[in-house]
């Protein structure tokens, strides 16, 4: 009898705790990281009674949020995001860290293709690829359409 049983599919559990850990891990780094691009872009807000995109008055909450028409007040594209970030707009800051914190879960299903992939179990590697691949789809017709 060995000293390590196995789990399922003859993994030892010491893996996969040590696979969990690590995307536990993950998850934890990819929400502080969105949370600082999103505090930095709110105190850069603050700091310059600015957003990049319209002058704001702080103290009046319609000059936040108020909808202008017409095209957009703040990013809403990857590629008006990036360009914005590039351009220090305070909003595209704040919009780059939801992108981040919005990654996270799709981060998340990569890792769990490359464990399932480690541990030779080619139907859950099937099925998080499947995943993947909607997951991709859906933001690259969201955008297509944005």
């Amino acid at each position: 009898m060995s000293e390590h049983p196995e789990g399922a599919h003859g993994h030892h559990p010491a893996d996969l705790l040590a696979i969990e850990l690590f995307i536990a891990q993950l998850l934890r780094v990819g929400v502080i990281i969105s949370f600082v691009i999103v505090l930095t872009g709110i105190v850069w807000v603050i700091a310059t009674d600015q957003t990049g995109y319209h002058a704001i008055n702080l103290g009046d909450l319609d000059s936040i949020i108020a909808y202008r028409g017409g095209p957009p007040d703040f990013p809403d594209t990857f590629s008006a995001v990036l360009s914005g970030v590039l351009a220090l707009k305070p909003y595209a800051i704040i919009a780059l860290g939801l992108l981040v914190l919005i990654a996270i879960p799709v981060v998340r299903v990569a890792v769990s293709i490359v464990a399932f992939a480690r541990q030779r179990d080619w139907l859950y590697v099937g099925i998080t690829l499947f995943v993947l691949a909607m997951l991709l789809l859906s933001f690259a017709l969201g955008e297509a359409g944005g």
